[in-house]
């Protein structure tokens, strides 16, 4: 959660940056103190925000240098109470190299055949079904035999008898498992296993293979495109399915489906926009039944019958079907999940193979058989360590510039006992463990470089240093400050009450109806004082729903109300809402009132803060000298309107 608020703060500071101005044209271009901020900086960092700003003064350069000059303000001040040197600090902005190094050291070649590779499968579901013997990865060549001899059995009786008589037999659910998988794609399953089960035909049982799980057999029964992306509406009703009922009634009788959810929809997030819901793939969501219904739908503005899902009732619209979104929109999302899934080791043996070639490598001092010489039988037991006689100190590898000794890969050796290993022989052990080594520090090693040898990355690394001092000056100086001055902040509250208010709001009778001269004949009955119940049973039948009603305590901006409506007790004029005819009888009104102070304490806290901040701004505005260099100012203006017109 702190990352995730540092990354927002910086992105609302100045917005993450790459684009750039040429060296030779990096010049101060103001100021604070005596630290100077170039040119070069502040084009970047403007390039990149120009399209991230909602704000349009933002984006007048004189505007942006005046935020700009604050950022960098802030920052002096945070190198002056010396937050770059506290404990915490280092450890977290090591902890964000680590994790964005992984974005830049990956092989891009083996990346991007795994990312067209998946991108296919991702259009292609395969339904399947398996038998899995579990074997555990130090199983011995025994078992590993005696695995693979049965499958064989299990994959000729699939052939013969069916699936589902073998099933019967052989599922224990705890050594074997003989299950349907259904309709899967790319990325669902491990890599081996989805290898195996998108290279069988169709109608056919796999050969034995291995997984880290153990020995299976596939068998693929069906392969199909994808059911691709659809864009739906949707009316939900939470637990009246009379309403629900009566609303599909409306939308039979040819009342817009965008207007019934205006009024009716009681999921706040899509009412607004007429229902309508943001483009979902195939077990997307979290509501299968809802799922099911949506991608039923055939035609363009098709209309469901109400749907029974865990939230609620559902009316459903299709608005928009199409197939998988294009590889250039889904590459980083790609990208990220092959980086976590199976497949990550090819393409980390790719790396190492590559890193091998690049940085030199002195391995003329490795003495494993030094190693081999000192282990015992302790080391299966997990209760091995290194003698008092060890030599520590002698030279054992050489990355570059970096020396390792027997003391770096000795106490790695020490750790490497405690995995879980499928080997027991002293030489394959220790050279099994050497070749971790290796791989391990020359990864860390590229990682260490990696500012000196990619800028983008070193910029990103800049900001993101900066963002955090910023977050924890902000936090010290006014965030906590403003939150923990409980006097300051309830005589805030004193001062600015009237900013800190209910909604009026009302107890009224809302109907609404597709027919003017209907809701006229609704008035009428409404100003006789004639129930609800009444009225709909005069009006509506089992068929025909010409009136649907919202009632209770509502307040002033209630989507069923008006805009304009006059909040005065009694029957309405009929008004045109959401595209239907609307009258409301206000039984009482009560007015907005304001709030307490507990009540409204998150808001006063909110204001207080920007209050306290505009306040130390300006004080250290006061405290560093500013100077802006007007000649490069101008040169930067003239660069940045170049560029952006």
């Amino acid at each position: 959660m702190r990352l995730k608020n540092v990354l927002c703060f910086i992105c609302l500071c100045l917005g993450f940056a790459f684009t750039g101005f040429s060296q030779e044209n990096d010049k101060v271009l103001f100021t604070v103190g005596d630290t100077p901020a170039y040119a070069s900086e502040f084009v970047r960092v403007y390039n990149k925000n120009l399209n991230l700003v909602q704000d349009e003064s933002q984006k007048n350069i004189d505007e942006y240098l005046k935020l700009f000059i604050q950022y960098k303000l802030k920052l002096a001040e945070a190198r002056k109470l010396k937050l770059h040197e506290e404990a915490d600090y280092i450890k977290e902005l090591d902890g964000y190299k680590k994790q964005l190094a992984k974005n830049y050291i990956f092989d891009t070649e083996v990346t991007e055949e795994l990312v067209n590779e998946a991108y296919y499968r991702l259009n292609n579901e395969v339904e399947a079904r398996h038998v899995l013997i579990m074997l555990d990865a130090s199983a011995t060549p025994q078992d590993t035999l005696a695995a693979y001899t049965k499958l064989l059995k299990i994959r000729d009786d699939i052939k013969t008898t069916g699936f589902n008589a073998v099933k019967e037999e052989v599922h224990n659910g705890k050594t074997v498992f003989a299950e349907d998988l259904g309709y899967f794609t790319a990325l669902k399953m491990v890599y081996d296993f989805e290898n195996v089960a998108y290279n069988t035909p169709v109608g056919e049982v796999s050969m034995p293979f291995k997984t880290r799980f153990g020995y299976h057999v596939v068998n693929v029964l069906d392969k199909r495109k994808t059911k691709g992306e659809i864009t739906v509406g949707h009316i939900m009703i939470k637990n009246d399915e009379s309403k629900v009922n009566d609303i599909y009634k409306r939308i039979q009788q040819g009342e817009a489906f965008e207007s019934l959810a205006k009024q009716f929809s009681e999921d706040p997030s899509s009412s607004e926009s007429g229902g309508k819901l943001k483009p979902f793939s195939s077990g997307a969501l979290s509501s299968p039944e809802f799922e099911e219904a949506a991608f039923n739908l055939k035609a363009i503005g098709e209309i469901s019958a109400p749907v029974k899902s865990e939230y609620g009732w559902h009316i459903i619209k299709l608005y928009e079907k199409k197939g998988t979104a294009p590889l250039k929109d889904l590459k980083n999302e790609l990208i990220n999940k092959i980086k976590r899934d199976s497949r990550a080791q090819l393409i980390n043996t790719s790396r190492l193979e590559s890193l091998k070639a690049r940085y030199t490598i002195n391995e003329e001092m490795v003495n494993l058989s030094y190693f081999e010489s000192l282990i015992t039988p302790e080391y299966q037991k997990r209760k091995w360590d290194l003698p008092s006689d060890f030599k520590a100190e002698d030279a054992f590898l050489r990355i570059e510039d970096r020396q390792f000794t027997n003391s770096d890969f000795g106490t790695f050796l020490v750790g490497y006992q405690y995995r879980n290993l499928a080997v027991k022989e002293r030489s394959n052990l220790v050279e099994q463990a050497y070749k971790t080594f290796l791989e391990l520090e020359l990864f860390k090693f590229q990682e260490d470089n990696l500012s000196n040898e990619n800028r983008e990355y070193a910029n990103i690394i800049e900001e993101y240093r900066d963002g955090i001092l910023l977050f924890n000056l902000m936090q010290t100086e006014i965030w906590n400050a403003a939150k923990n001055d409980s006097i300051g902040l309830k005589n805030y509250y004193n001062t600015h009450k009237k900013n800190y208010v209910t909604h009026k709001t009302v107890d009224a009778i809302v109907a609404s109806s597709a027919e003017k001269r209907t809701i006229k004949n609704v008035a009428k009955l409404l100003k006789k004082d004639t129930p609800v119940a009444t009225i709909k049973k005069e009006l509506n039948s089992e068929n025909t729903i010409a009136v649907s009603f919202t009632t209770g305590t509502l307040e002033s901006n209630h989507q069923s109300l008006p805009k304009q409506l006059k909040l005065t007790e009694g029957v309405s004029k009929v008004y045109k809402h959401n595209d239907a005819f609307v009258v409301v009888k206000i039984n009482n009104i009560f007015e907005a009132k304001e709030k307490s102070f507990e009540n409204s304490k998150g808001q006063v806290i909110s204001d207080y803060q920007a209050q306290k901040e505009k306040e130390w701004l300006e004080n250290l505005a006061n405290t560093y000298t500013i100077k802006v260099n007007d000649d490069v100012l101008k040169e930067v203006k003239t660069t940045l309107k170049s560029v952006n017109n």
